[in-house]
């Protein structure tokens, strides 16, 4: 049967006779793709991806095993689950038989593979023009799903809440973005995939020598007390990941921290993580870490 199934998959790619005569080009991490319009069956391997498609009511048909946002528990039920963020299980995507495979990220590199069951587009968002990127998936989801009104609609309410956190941030002085591992810490600064906190918001960088890098710089505890920044800014990367409670604001609870101005005043914001680390990019998603970051400007203290 299940042979079968396969060979019945992928006549149906490679005969044009057979496959959806209706097809539009949009843009995606690889360049202009075309594939087919108002696909019905989706597998979708990105959890950005899963997020803004949610919000325009498009409903996807394979998921992964694990959907890390509580948010996106209900839109994902009921979903095949046709393997993880990092490895597609291409026999259950042969069974589902999709008519459109989107990866993103973690599984874009099984592109080729994923290509020879279904029209595959990988959509990465990698961090370097976060809000430019996140901005253009939903308007190609829009005219891929038909749903163009619904993302004009969303894309004006999120640059209202990127306009709601630059004014909260606006003259507030510096900030440093941190994320924790552990007891463990990195920094990242313009040019990682955090920078758009900076770049977007216009907010200044406690310290402007960290090399451009997305995955950030691993810094001692020193190095926040000597960048001594007005603002902390956290991510805690095992929350976001699922690998136990909150443990950001033990780790930062030392000497060295509360030698900064961000502690003594009181001044941490601590981010949805998973929105922010998992999630970076998705529209809904993107839209709760700008709420918490206008919050925690705009909160007396």
């Amino acid at each position: 049967m299940y042979l079968i199934r396969m060979i019945a998959v992928l006549a149906a790619l490679a005969l044009p006779g057979m496959a959806s005569a209706e097809t539009i080009e949009i843009p995606t991490a690889t360049g202009m793709v075309r594939v087919p319009a108002n696909p019905s069956r989706v597998a979708v391997f990105d959890m950005a991806a899963l997020d803004t498609l949610d919000l325009l009511g498009v409903k996807a048909d394979g998921i992964p095993d694990r959907v890390f946002l509580p948010e996106l528990k209900a839109a994902t039920a009921g979903g095949e689950v046709v393997g993880t963020l990092f490895e597609p299980n291409l026999e259950a995507l042969s069974a589902l038989a999709p008519d459109l495979i989107i990866l993103g990220g973690r599984s874009s590199p099984k592109a080729k593979f994923t290509a020879r069951i279904a029209p595959t587009i990988d959509m990465t968002i990698d961090g370097q023009e976060l809000v430019r990127d996140a901005e253009a998936r939903l308007q190609a989801y829009g005219r891929l799903f038909g749903r163009e009104q619904a993302a004009e609609d969303a894309a004006q309410k999120f640059k209202s809440a990127i306009a709601a956190a630059r004014d909260a941030a606006k003259g507030k002085g510096r900030a440093l973005i941190v994320m924790t591992n552990g007891p463990k810490i990195s920094a990242f600064g313009i040019g990682s995939r955090f920078g758009w906190i900076h770049t977007t918001l216009e907010i200044e960088p406690a310290v402007n020598t960290m090399a451009p890098s997305i995955h950030g710089e691993a810094v001692s505890f020193e190095f926040v007390r000597k960048a001594d920044p007005d603002w902390l800014i956290v991510v805690d990367r095992a929350m976001a990941i699922g690998a136990g409670d909150s443990q950001a604001q033990a780790t930062l609870d030392n000497e060295l921290v509360h030698d900064t101005k961000a502690w003594k005043s009181r001044h941490v914001i601590y981010l949805p993580s998973a929105d922010l680390y998992i999630a970076g990019g998705g529209i809904q998603a993107m839209t709760r870490v700008l709420a918490a970051l206008t919050r925690g400007f705009s909160e007396r203290r």
